[in-house]
């Protein structure tokens, strides 16, 4: 919401530094709404009016040292002039306290703003009165808040604020958020805080749970009875991770929460605080020393390593469905008699779906469903049993915002394909706070935490996700000689012991494949032009619409209709080759509605939209709602998809799920199975013939003598669309 002295702050950076691109401070846009720009410039303005030449937009060293060498501190005695103190009052108004109207004093409604500020970040007994030193200012120069804000615990923040007020004096203590929200800065600042307890002098503590930190925790086990520092500091880790304690001395209620926090972590259950735990509950790895009972890895499992790792204690092994490339790692994906190496040692072995999913760009809906795809397909042709957990991975630091924007649809996609398409279960590799996000989200069942990346923005100031399996803690190597393997070392909380037995594996031969859309794009489109145009049907009008109200009403040309069916090419692949059909029998019929559409047709969807028709044919395929029932339906009849059989009452909710393409393609490629069914010919696969491909195009317009016309017309679609694909699977 939009503040009118945040507006009026703006207004005065942009009026007094209107010169401010050459001094590197950006023209604010004049809305109210505080942000980091007008942080940005605020700080830069100070840094101005202090005489730093290089201006930034960090409040950085020199900033904080050229406030403490030239005023000390700042008040209304030191505050060097009347422009100076606006950008304060204005930094106040951008944090929500009342700057005394911009008007260049520091007068009693800014001191009286400071006192709270200090107040609110827990310093003020260290910093009593109205003046504003060094860091409260680095503090006000940033977008950290320091009353609880939205979902933020009053616990939460009172540890905060005690960490402020007991180590803001040390040199590399800055003041943290008090928002009530654990996050990086908190989780660095009780490392801070416990190495300055330790008796580290300035300049060696760090923040880093490093072998000095580590040896000093192993002397500072806390139980019941403890008190004093020690006892804050380890139940403020217990509250930071979302342990229901009170934060103050070890009570006889904190060793009962320590007790439940050791047995969800799958540490030694003793109640008390010893190294194991406070290493838990500091950093995501913990005690990198523990040994755990599963792993993961890139290499084979031959005989001896298999008999190394069980020697070692490992009993449950993670391996790759899928190597994206051919030369790097080239025994990540699981090999040839590799599963029955593992179940001959008594071992068992849990899957793990990767490409290339390093970057928030990877992540997409359309993505999730293609991935979901190929890892059924994989795990099928492993040999994986229904009842398989795979886990999808996230293997970057993504940010928050980057989980809801991305990741959230790229997984209910895998989920609502696994669900849909297998009897597998999804899973998550990943940092906290995404396997978090996507269980509470409800499309994973089990999350493999990639916690040895400590300093992922995910994972620092997260608690351990709810529904944890595997936890990465380590890369490790085992065993020697012909046994020896690196592998990552896994804590397993018995959520998922993996699979011990498996199927023979299927097959992918002559299955398929994506097009080859750089080589063939051009003479397919050709060559569909050229067809089409002689059965009557030109590359943009047709069917007695002139081509301005066909054009207009959004009549789509034979040019953009392929172009459409390619665009989707990864999901017809995938249908055809989880259906174990040809790709063009799909997308005949689909290419075809597409061209075909006309005014009828979209006059048709909008009395649908508007309640004066119940259903239409619609969306890529033109389908009715009804018939995708029907073809749905069966199909689960038939244990080719999972779900719950649709009814009537569904009419409208499936009507405008066939809107989305990547329904109304599935809704397509099942209606040919169905179709098979209405005509009782035996169900399409890899060979059919010719005429009885053209028996089922010919169904999927009805049973009319038009249907029997259409079905002559898309056999022709058909061969051209299946040339190319051939082409691309001869590769």
């Amino acid at each position: 919401m939009a503040d009118e002295m945040v507006l009026r702050a703006q207004r005065f950076v942009n009026t007094t530094y209107n010169n401010g691109a050459t001094l590197g401070i950006s023209k604010l846009d004049e809305n109210g709404l505080t942000g980091w720009t007008t942080m940005y410039a605020l700080t830069r303005a100070l840094q101005y009016e202090m005489g730093i030449t290089a201006l930034s937009d960090s409040f950085g060293p020199t900033t904080l040292s050229t406030i403490g060498a030239k005023y000390g501190k700042l008040d209304e005695t030191t505050v060097p002039s009347a422009n100076f103190c606006r950008i304060l009052q204005s930094a106040l108004y951008c944090k929500g306290y009342d700057g005394g109207e911009i008007d260049g004093t520091y007068n009693s409604r800014v001191k009286a703003a400071v006192v709270k500020l200090n107040q609110n970040m827990g310093v003020d007994g260290t910093y009593p009165g109205s003046s504003l030193w060094p860091k409260v200012v680095k503090g006000l120069f940033n977008m950290d808040a320091y009353v609880t804000v939205s979902g933020g615990s009053d616990a939460i923040r009172a540890i905060q604020q005690w960490l402020n007020g007991r180590y803001i004096l040390r040199k590399d203590f800055y003041v943290i958020p008090c928002d009530g929200h654990h996050s990086r800065d908190v989780a660095k600042s009780m490392l801070y805080a416990i190495q300055y307890e330790l008796g580290m002098a300035d300049g060696t503590a760090n923040g880093v749970f490093g072998p000095g930190t580590q040896s000093g925790l192993k002397s500072h086990t806390v139980s019941v009875g403890t008190t004093g520092t020690w006892a804050q500091l380890f139940t403020a880790a217990m509250i930071l991770n979302k342990r229901n304690v009170p934060f103050g001395s070890f009570t006889a209620t904190v060793q009962s929460g320590v007790e439940s926090f050791q047995s969800f972590i799958m540490l030694p259950v003793t109640g008390l605080g010893d190294f194991q735990t406070w290493a838990s509950l500091l950093v995501s790895y913990g005690d990198q020393t523990r040994r755990g009972t599963a792993c993961d890895g890139v290499t084979k499992i031959t005989p001896a390593r298999a008999q190394a790792l069980k020697d070692a204690g490992y009993k449950h092994i993670g391996r790759y469905l899928f190597n994206p490339s051919s030369t790097s790692l080239p025994e990540k994906q699981i090999q040839p008699g590799e599963l029955a190496t593992i179940k001959e040692y008594g071992l068992s072995c849990f899957p793990i779906f990767q490409t290339t999913s390093r970057s928030a760009d990877y992540f997409s809906a359309n993505q999730g469903t293609s991935d979901a795809f190929k890892a059924i397909e994989w795990a099928q042709y492993h040999g994986f049993r229904t009842g398989t957990l795979i886990y999808f991975a996230v293997d970057y630091d993504a940010m928050d915002a980057e989980v809801t924007q991305y990741i959230v649809p790229h997984f209910r996609a895998v989920a609502r394909t696994v669900g849909e398409s297998s009897g597998y279960h999804v899973g998550i590799y990943g940092p906290r706070n995404v396997c978090q996000r996507i269980a509470d989200a409800g499309y994973s069942s089990a999350s493999f935490v990639s916690d040895m990346s400590s300093g992922f923005s995910g994972n620092l100031g997260y608690p351990m996700p709810t529904n944890w399996s595997f936890d990465q803690i380590a890369t490790i190597t085992v065993g020697t000689g012909s046994g020896a393997i690196e592998i990552d070392n896994n804590i397993a909380s018995g959520r998922d012991s993996g699979q011990t037995e498996f199927l023979p594996g299927g097959y992918t031969n002559g299955l398929d494949v994506e097009l080859d859309k750089a080589l063939y794009r051009d003479p397919m489109l050709t060559d569909v032009r050229n067809y089409l145009v002689s059965i009557g049907v030109p590359e943009t009008g047709g069917d007695g619409w002139t081509d301005k109200d066909w054009a207009t009403l959004g009549g789509i040309s034979t040019t953009r209709a392929l172009d459409l069916v390619l665009s989707a090419d990864w999901l017809f692949t995938s249908l055809a080759r989880q259906l174990k059909v040809r790709k063009a029998l799909i997308q005949a019929p689909v290419l075809w509605e597409l061209r075909k559409l006309n005014p009828l047709d979209f006059a048709a969807d909008t009395a649908v939209k508007n309640g004066l028709l119940d259903d239409s044919s619609t969306g890529w395929g033109q389908i009715f709602a009804w018939v995708a029932i029907e073809a749905r339906n069966y199909c689960i009849g038939q244990s080719i998809i999972n779900g719950t059989p649709l009814t009537t009452a569904d009419l409208r909710s499936v009507w405008d799920d066939l809107q989305e393409p990547t329904y109304n393609i599935r809704s397509a490629a099942y209606l040919t199975l169905y179709n098979a069914y209405q005509i009782g010919a035996a169900r399409p696969n890899l060979t059919t013939s010719l005429a009885a491909t053209q028996a089922l195009l010919a169904r999927y317009n009805g049973t009319t003598e038009d249907a029997e016309k259409y079905g002559r017309e898309l056999i022709g679609l058909y061969n051209v669309l299946e040339n190319y694909n051939q082409l691309s699977r001869s590769k």
